[in-house]
């Protein structure tokens, strides 16, 4: 059965625990973010982010850009995968 991956190169992983659950434990805006996100991102994931950039004294704003470049870093990758 196909995931929700698509035509991407990205690796898959097993999850472990209950994804819904970490979704309801992230802040509002972090999961406002990850609902629209295009990458199919684990809640774990975008946590790690969140709080590597708040040690390092990043504002909520400044976190959600991180977000994004990260997110449109790696679908450029992507597609420089998928051309070649």
């Amino acid at each position: 059965m196909k995931q929700n991956l698509g035509e991407t190169n990205l690796r898959r992983r097993r999850r472990i625990g209950n994804p819904m659950h970490e979704f309801d434990q992230l802040p509002k805006p972090l999961r406002k973010w990850l609902s629209k996100a295009i990458l199919p991102w684990s809640p774990l994931s975008v946590r790690r982010v969140w709080h590597k950039s708040i040690r390092k004294g990043l504002s909520l704003q400044e976190v959600l850009c991180v977000l994004d470049k990260t997110e449109e870093s790696t679908m450029k990758k992507e597609k420089s995968k998928i051309k070649n």
